[in-house]
């Protein structure tokens, strides 16, 4: 999994492949997830962290209530890898 910065035509490729992931102000992969009520939303999160621990890579998130943001971007290289393509895939999955 390469973990060097991606362009920003393949970053468009990528998010053209992905549903509903945008790239947000900060130059990072971001979605927001809504669902029927917190204990849904908070188990969401759950499974996340499950998948972001397994891929060393840890999203920026938030919570309120039903609502979840999620952002990925690798601080390290300062943008878009492959690695946060990877994880919205995964997390789509879910």
């Amino acid at each position: 999994m390469s973990t060097e910065i991606l362009s920003a035509s393949q970053i468009k490729s990528a998010i053209a492949e992905l549903d509903g992931w945008t790239e947000n102000s900060e130059g990072a992969l971001a979605k927001s997830f809504k669902f029927k009520d917190f204990s849904q939303s908070f188990a969401f999160m759950t499974r996340v962290a499950l998948l972001a621990e397994k891929a060393n890579h840890h999203p920026d998130w938030s919570n309120s209530y039903n609502r979840v943001e999620i952002a990925l971007v690798n601080h390290e290289k300062g943008g878009i890898t492959q690695k946060d393509v990877d994880l919205a895939k995964a997390i789509d999955a879910l």
